[in-house]
C-alpha cells in the first residue's frame, strides 16, 4: 500500500523560487536598459557641448575668476572625447557586453566631474547632466542580474 506523497514544489510554479535570492532588483535591471539608453543621449550631449565649444570661444558664459576656468575650447575637446567614448559604452551596455557596466561606471564618474567642473559655464545644463549621470550610476551599479566585472 502505498501513501501518496506530497506534490515537490515545482520552480515554474513559484516566481520568487525561479528568479532567486541573487537575481537582483527588477526596477535596477531596466534601469540598467534605461542607463544605456541614458549614456548615448548623454554621449550625444556631450558632442553637442564639444561641438559648440571647439566652434566659437564666445557661445558659453564668461566666467571671470574660477578655479577650473580653461579656455572653452579646451572644455569643448574635453566634452567631445568624452561624449563619443559614452556612445561606444552606451552601445556595449545595450549589447550585454560585461566590460561596459565597470567602464561605464568611471567614465560617468568622470563626466559627472567635469559637468560639475563646467556648472559656471552653462549651469542649467550641467545640473541636467550631473542628474542623468547620477541615475546612470545607480542604476550600472545595482543590477545583479549579471556579473559586473
Amino acid at each position: 500500500m502505498s501513501q501518496p506523497s506530497a506534490p515537490t514544489p515545482d520552480s515554474t510554479s513559484h516566481p520568487a523560487a525561479a528568479s532567486g535570492p541573487d537575481s537582483g532588483n527588477p526596477w535596477a535591471g531596466g534601469g540598467t536598459l534605461f542607463a544605456g539608453f541614458l549614456l548615448l543621449v548623454d554621449g550625444v550631449l556631450g558632442v553637442i557641448k564639444g561641438v559648440a565649444g571647439i566652434a566659437t570661444n564666445d557661445v558659453y558664459a564668461a566666467v571671470n575668476d574660477y578655479v577650473f576656468k580653461f579656455n572653452v575650447t579646451t572644455w569643448g575637446w574635453i566634452h567631445l572625447i568624452l561624449g563619443v567614448v559614452l556612445i561606444f559604452v552606451g552601445w556595449g551596455i545595450l549589447k550585454g557586453a560585461t566590460w561596459a557596466r565597470a567602464v561605464g561606471i568611471a567614465l560617468v564618474s568622470l563626466n559627472l566631474i567635469a559637468n560639475f567642473m563646467w556648472l559656471p559655464y552653462t549651469p542649467i545644463w550641467a545640473i541636467v547632466t550631473i542628474a542623468i549621470d547620477v541615475f546612470i550610476i545607480w542604476a550600472l551599479c545595482t543590477d545583479r542580474s549579471r556579473p559586473a566585472f
